[in-house]
């Protein structure tokens, strides 16, 4: 896969940050608690996905790095583990990344923070994952995509 390179222009936001806990009612009229991230990381989504047009909506399920550097309006501090969990969240739900589990984020190398007070944006790039990297196949029996292979050609090649 070529690099997938792009820019989404705003101030970044965590998930984490000012959450707001509300209450809500089951239909059977039980009370229980929802946690949900803050108005601003919503209004920041929002502009997010309006930004990531069609031809970045790859579908990506292959193992990927994805660096993102994080150029933020304020020198407050911020942690960038939040930040690349907001923007995983973003690619995903912008269907660049099929997922954001370890099978298709290997890897964050490259991940930094900035400081840019008057143009506040995270540059995304998107690359392959080192070629030793393998998915872990998560049902019973079978360890990786792999393994299954090499124990299919070996049945092949005992048989001969």
């Amino acid at each position: 896969m070529n690099p997938l390179t792009f820019t989404l222009y705003g101030d970044p936001r965590t998930k984490k940050n000012s959450q707001r806990p509300i209450t809500a009612q089951s239909r059977k009229g039980k009370k229980y608690t929802m946690i949900l991230p803050s108005a601003a990381y919503g209004d920041y989504e929002a502009d997010c996905l309006r930004q990531i047009t069609g031809n970045y909506r790859r579908h990506i399920d292959t193992p990927v790095n994805v660096e993102a550097r994080y150029f933020m309006a304020t020198r407050r501090q911020i942690d960038l583990t939040n930040l690349n969990e907001a923007i995983h969240d973003i690619l995903v739900k912008a269907r660049v990344l099929m997922d954001d589990n370890r099978n298709i984020i290997a890897s964050t190398d490259g991940s930094r923070v900035f400081w840019d007070k008057t143009n506040p944006r995270v540059e995304i790039t998107i690359t392959d994952a080192e070629p030793e990297y393998t998915q872990w196949d998560t049902r019973k029996g079978v360890k990786s995509r792999e393994s299954l292979l090499d124990r299919l050609s070996g049945a092949a090649e005992s048989s001969r």
